[in-house]
């Protein structure tokens, strides 16, 4: 108990959380009937993915919340600063309120270019499709209902793990790449990215 505590101290809850659950995953993966070079490809593939796209999901949202924090309280904060200096005698509240506008738009910037709130969507819901596929899995449950092992199971749960991670990849190309790319010539418009296709039934 004490060594967790030291490992969770200064953690914020989601951290926490998911450290406990990608724990309880690990040890149920050990626990499958399943020889050890599937334990370690569902570590090294499906579980790390799940760690990964969880710790990136978690940065990509702190990072939009503080960008939007500042848009939204220097957004409030200009005009009052603006009416303030009409009165300033010493100009200085016109300076500040110069300062805070420059502060809100760098902020507004910075997210429309690394697009941090659809980034931290797209994490997100790769994440939780990932862990809903691996609780179906390890209960045998849903697509995996017609198998009585999870050695039977095993094969068609990697193919759709692959099929889920190659539709985050296209999702990230097509939807956040894409659209930071030139505008097509003579139109000024973002060329329309691809479609995506549906995965593949595995």
């Amino acid at each position: 108990m004490t060594t967790q505590n030291a490992k969770t101290q200064g953690q914020n809850p989601d951290q926490v959380y998911d450290m406990q659950l990608n724990t309880e995953m690990a040890d149920l993966i050990a626990g499958l009937p399943l020889d050890d070079i599937k334990k370690r490809a569902l570590k090294g593939r499906w579980l790390d993915q799940v760690e990964w796209l969880g710790k990136r999901s978690r940065e990509t949202r702190d990072r939009y919340y503080r960008l939007r924090v500042i848009a939204i309280v220097g957004g409030i904060l200009t005009p009052i600063l603006v009416s303030v200096g009409q009165i300033d005698k010493w100009g200085w509240m016109s300076w500040v309120a110069t300062v805070v506008g420059a502060v809100v738009a760098a902020a507004l910037a910075i997210e429309g270019f690394f697009r941090y709130g659809e980034r931290w969507r797209n994490y997100r819901g790769s994440c939780e499709v990932l862990k809903s596929e691996g609780w179906s899995f390890f209960q045998l449950s849903g697509p995996y209902g017609r198998y009585k092992t999870h050695a039977d199971a095993y094969e068609r749960f990697a193919g759709r793990v692959e099929s889920i991670i190659q539709e985050d990849v296209q999702a990230y190309i097509t939807e956040i790449v894409a659209e930071r790319g030139q505008a097509a010539p003579g139109t000024g418009a973002v060329p329309p990215a691809a479609p995506q296709q549906p995965p593949a039934e595995v």
